[in-house]
């Protein structure tokens, strides 16, 4: 359940979200999927939107925020992840913009305006030179997996500066088109199809603003918290791929042990990935000093109950539903790919490493 906000308009949100998920699969059909504008338009109309655009560091109830992050993603995955896009570059806009950028595009987010992402992709060998911000206040070079890209005003892009160690985040206009450009014929991938996460060449962008010094994507706690909002959209895609399986196996006039434990264990994960992102709502709004090691454990106990969810999904309903292209089978796209996106491992092994430091510290 999407918790109560003063701009959330839950019963267009309701009808928003029944829309979405009706035409999730033509979208992700379409020979060449346009970035999908009346799913944005869906969710703009219902205020979901603006539910962060609120400025300065005391940010809106995080347990409604997730929620409905996890609701948009279960209507659909590709629209979920640009919608989790949007809402990290609001509240970085809201907390870390300098304060006339910050009231002039939060006002813009508010009339429905402006759709945000931010886009921290590094292109491989051969995609490119590496997105740079040069000497003249402009900004050059690629990014990969933009998502949103083609529909965004809006993009906090992550950047290399020659005169800094650390990258600087910069906010760019991407709607002009003598400055951005967008590749789409880069991202081919079988999962998150509409979600329009294509490579950008940047040719003298002018960057609007600075939001923050070197390093400041990564500033304590807002990192965590984009970390969150994503494993919430993961938490969403598992939501979609565990109903559509759960349905499969009850359509079938009996079932045996196999389906029966099936249905027992993606339960269990459903309700394992729900204890953790409440867990972690209560951590972001404490503003707790170990938000960033919790953020670690609960999004890989969320990505390991999604893998559960599909993996007990495979398992009992065979090769059917992914043979006929049903929800399990665009979830299941959806999530493999999202999840590489996210390599937890050397993140865990820090915080195994610190816990293992303590311990051995002379009492």
């Amino acid at each position: 359940m999407v918790a109560p906000s003063t701009v959330l308009d839950e019963g267009k949100l309701g009808a928003a979200l029944e829309a979405i998920a009706a035409s999730a699969a033509e979208r992700d059909r379409a020979c060449d999927p346009p970035f999908p504008e009346a799913a944005i338009a869906h969710l703009r109309d219902a205020g979901a939107l603006e539910v962060n655009a609120t400025p300065g560091p005391e940010r809106p109830p995080a347990s409604g925020e997730l929620a409905l992050v996890r609701a948009v993603a279960a209507a659909d995955g590709s629209v979920g992840r640009i919608f989790d896009g949007h809402l990290n570059a609001v509240e970085r806009l809201a907390v870390q913009a300098p304060a006339d950028v910050r009231e002039r595009e939060l006002a813009a987010v508010h009339r429905g305006d402006l759709l945000a992402g931010v886009w921290g992709g590094n292109p491989r060998p051969g995609e490119g030179p590496p997105a740079t911000v040069g000497p003249d206040g402009t900004l050059s070079g690629v990014k990969t997996f933009c998502s949103g890209a083609g529909g965004l005003q809006r993009a906090l892009v992550l950047a290399r500066d020659p005169a800094c160690t650390e990258p600087v985040a910069v906010w760019i206009d991407v709607t002009d088109a003598h400055a951005v450009r967008v590749d789409r014929r880069w991202y081919r991938s079988a999962g998150l199809r509409a979600s329009a996460s294509h490579r950008v060449v940047f040719d003298d962008a002018p960057i609007i603003a600075r939001f923050g010094g070197p390093g400041s994507l990564a500033q304590f706690p807002w990192l965590s918290r984009d970390a969150l909002r994503t494993a919430a959209s993961w938490a969403g895609m598992a939501d979609r791929a565990c109903r559509s399986a759960l349905g499969e196996l009850a359509a079938r006039p009996v079932s045996g042990p196999l389906e029966d434990l099936a249905a027992g264990r993606m339960a269990t994960a459903s309700q394992t990935i729900t204890a953790w992102l409440e867990r972690a709502a209560a951590a972001m709004d404490a503003v707790a000093l170990d938000l960033p090691h919790l953020a670690v454990h609960a999004r890989v106990a969320i990505a390991d109950g999604c893998r559960t969810i599909l993996s007990e999904a495979a398992r009992a309903c065979g090769s059917h539903p992914f043979a006929t292209g049903t929800d399990l089978d665009r979830a299941r796209r959806d999530l493999d790919l999202f999840l590489l996106q996210h390599r937890l491992d050397a993140s865990v092994a820090e915080v195994g490493a610190e816990l293992l430091s303590d311990l051995r510290r002379p009492a």
